[in-house]
């Protein structure tokens, strides 16, 4: 026989894991810069994960200094890791797929987030990054760190002006 001290324990326990296998996230406040759909257990906008800059600069923020193709010597780059994104949203597939303003797309395995500090920048040398200048958000690779990525394919996954990211 169980006890009713047990059996409460039992059924807060029981509300506590449901509540947090079907967590949601708060809604934007501001402008939405980022949605992030597909195979993700966390959402606050119908089937989505929705961003604005400050949500996202929230996160923990890691900097990459690095030279890019696109940009003049060497720039510091910040924002929070794309596996600490793929984390939040309880993602779970094996793909990401960018998607930028101008519909260009790019697909980045997820083993490659967790074996490079892969970030998606929302700030350059301190400033946030404007859409004039390839933001809000861009994806950089530690390509002055890992010369090895500092090659043709890895660029044409290195996506700027990101609006969506979809886990397949």
């Amino acid at each position: 026989m169980i006890s009713k001290c047990a059996f409460f324990l039992f059924a807060m326990y029981f509300v506590l894991c449901a509540t947090m296998t079907s967590a949601e996230m708060p809604a934007p406040s501001g402008p939405v810069v980022l949605s992030i759909s597909g195979q993700i257990g966390v959402t606050n906008v119908n089937a989505t994960a929705q961003f604005d800059v400050d949500m996202l600069e929230a996160f923990p923020q890691h900097e990459t200094r690095t030279e890019t193709p696109w940009h003049e010597g060497e720039s510091a780059f910040s924002g929070p890791l794309l596996a600490t994104l793929m984390d939040a949203v309880k993602g779970e597939g094996d793909v990401m797929q960018f998607k930028a303003l101008n519909d260009y797309v790019s697909t980045i395995p997820v083993e490659e987030i967790h074996k490079y500090p892969l970030i998606l920048a929302t700030r350059v040398n301190g400033a946030r990054i404007t859409v004039r200048n390839k933001g809000p958000l861009i994806v950089i690779y530690p390509f002055s760190d890992m010369p090895e990525l500092y090659n043709e394919m890895t660029f044409s996954r290195s996506a700027w002006q990101v609006v969506s990211i979809e886990i397949k």
